[in-house]
């Protein structure tokens, strides 16, 4: 009698950055090191990043994040991992039929993506749907997650068949779950809507253009999405700005699109979401609502960095009130898109 041949295991590996392991200057210094270590996040010469990373940014940033992190904590820890915890749980939920392992792994902190690894393989999964979870592509998010994915496999002897989920800035799912989050947020009749990204620095976009000849560096070649900036995360950035505002039925001159989080001296995406909030006070916008679409789950970007620094800062110009939406996080609508996305890529392996 002949064996019988084990059918192949298909497992789920969503990937994010990470959290620190508490608020505290300690962990949130091992937290920045892990991650400005990275050639893709600080793409400058390995001994000015050492440089720039352990004498200058370590001793002054860790505490100022540290006590940023305290403002939003959570009773059960970062609210980003609370957030993805509960959605991979109900992810989990959503593909019990199909008997579909799912595994959150980190980039920096815990937990990591060397112990989600694991885990998929002690669950004989021989075949991984990878799903970094960073909605536009930057070389120093996707691309460092991809990298550091291939990193942990690298010496394993029989290496997993992964199929990986591209950017999915653009898939209606993704842009519907976002409209229908943030449609209560409209009903009131804000005097603008602002779809701010995460900035990078210009270099960046310059290197991701792979025509060598199409980006400008002067953002009027990010407006459009087109073969030559296709991998440009200002474009796919501006794209999903667009898709999430049509879907939304807004007027063209009700909402603009703005870059936050930028530190360091380099030159970064503009506008500055900070100095934009200031220029629509200044023009007499009162109340402004405010989508984190480059994000999936809160974090400290979204809830200090908007949700309490920039709505003191636009009520200081003139503002009265600024709302943000929340993040995707594990939202019904959002649980029903991924598990769609996941379900569209299982039935073509």
């Amino acid at each position: 009698m002949k064996p019988e041949i084990r059918k192949i295991q298909t497992g789920i590996l969503l990937i994010n950055l990470g959290t620190p392991g508490a608020p505290r200057s300690r962990e949130v210094r091992v937290f920045l090191r892990e991650l400005l270590s990275s050639k893709r996040v600080l793409d400058i010469n390995p001994v000015w990043r050492w440089l720039l990373v352990n004498l200058i940014i370590l001793p002054f940033r860790s505490g100022k994040s540290a006590k940023a992190y305290r403002k939003i904590w959570l009773k059960g820890g970062s609210p980003f991992l609370v957030h993805l915890q509960k959605l991979k749980n109900a992810l989990l939920e959503q593909l019990a039929e199909e008997k579909i392992p799912v595994e959150l792994g980190m980039q920096c902190g815990e937990p990591s993506l060397k112990s989600a690894m694991a885990r998929l393989h002690k669950q004989r999964c021989d075949r991984i749907i990878v799903l970094p979870m960073y909605p536009q592509y930057a070389s120093s998010t996707y691309g460092s997650a991809i990298e550091d994915l291939y990193k942990e496999i690298l010496d394993d002897w029989n290496i997993p068949h992964l199929q990986i989920i591209p950017p999915f800035f653009s898939d209606s799912r993704f842009i519907e779950a976002w409209a229908k989050v943030g449609l209560p947020y409209l009903e009131n009749g804000p005097d603008h809507v602002l779809f701010s990204f995460h900035s990078l620095p210009l270099r960046h976009l310059k290197k991701s253009d792979c025509s060598g000849a199409w980006c400008k560096n002067d953002y009027v070649c990010c407006l459009e999405l087109v073969s030559e900036n296709r991998n440009c995360y200002c474009a796919q950035s501006y794209h999903t700005a667009k898709l999430l505002a049509g879907s939304l039925n807004l007027e063209t001159e009700k909402w603009s699109v703005s870059f936050q989080s930028r530190f360091g001296r380099d030159v970064w995406i503009k506008p500055s979401t900070e100095e934009h909030l200031k220029q629509l006070a200044e023009r007499g916008v009162k109340r402004v609502v405010v989508f984190c679409p480059g994000f999936v789950a809160d974090n400290l970007e979204t809830l200090e960095e908007i949700g309490m620094r920039a709505t003191e800062h636009f009520k200081e110009h003139g503002g009265e009130d600024l709302q943000l939406v929340p993040s995707l996080n594990n939202h019904p609508e959002w649980v029903s898109a991924l598990t769609s996305i996941i379900r569209q890529h299982l039935a073509s392996c």
